[in-house]
């Protein structure tokens, strides 16, 4: 069972799981915005942008999953985009929450080489309030449920990266 795992992230198609994870989170915002008609925050775009970076992250590996070069390249995305869009769901929660300083505004502030809110604003331009909870399931906010998803996506990279771990100290 562990050499099964230890062997996913060489395969194509567990890479090709993690970019349709993602996109269908991405296909579940645009919903959430132009079907039920909910504005997306600064916060809830960064929090895009992250979902963003796991899809790219799952492409990339998709591409060569045995180079190990792309395949740790792959790996850092993923974790990086994970961990970056907990932090952001998490203070996203506590501004909604009321425990945390609300600091959003209607501005996203992408660096000036990647001005994604100019490039595509039906996709990443903010146009609510992070302290608004516009939807909650199960008593959980969009931003509680990401963080949850984000979670999940840090646990299985965790997992990921212990097995092979694992399985590069028994040889």
């Amino acid at each position: 069972m562990l050499d099964f795992l230890a062997e996913l992230p060489r395969l194509r198609w567990p890479w090709l799981m993690l970019a349709a994870t993602a996109l269908g989170l991405e296909l579940a915002a645009l919903y959430f915005q132009y079907g039920m008609e909910l504005d997306p925050c600064v916060l809830c775009v960064y929090e895009r942008v992250a979902v963003a970076g796991i899809l790219l992250a799952g492409l990339l590996g998709a591409l060569a999953p045995r180079v190990l070069l792309v395949r740790c390249a792959a790996l850092l995305l993923w974790v990086i985009s994970a961990g970056w869009g907990l932090l952001l769901a998490l203070e996203h929660v506590g501004i909604q929450w009321g425990e945390v300083e609300m600091r959003c505004t209607y501005l996203a502030d992408f660096p000036s080489w990647a001005p994604l809110d100019a490039w595509w604003p039906a996709v990443f331009q903010p146009t609510g309030l992070c302290g608004d909870v516009q939807w909650a399931l199960l008593g959980l906010s969009m931003p509680g449920w990401m963080a949850v998803i984000y979670g999940l996506y840090l646990l299985a990279w965790l997992l990921v990266i212990g097995v092979g771990l694992g399985r590069v100290a028994r040889r």
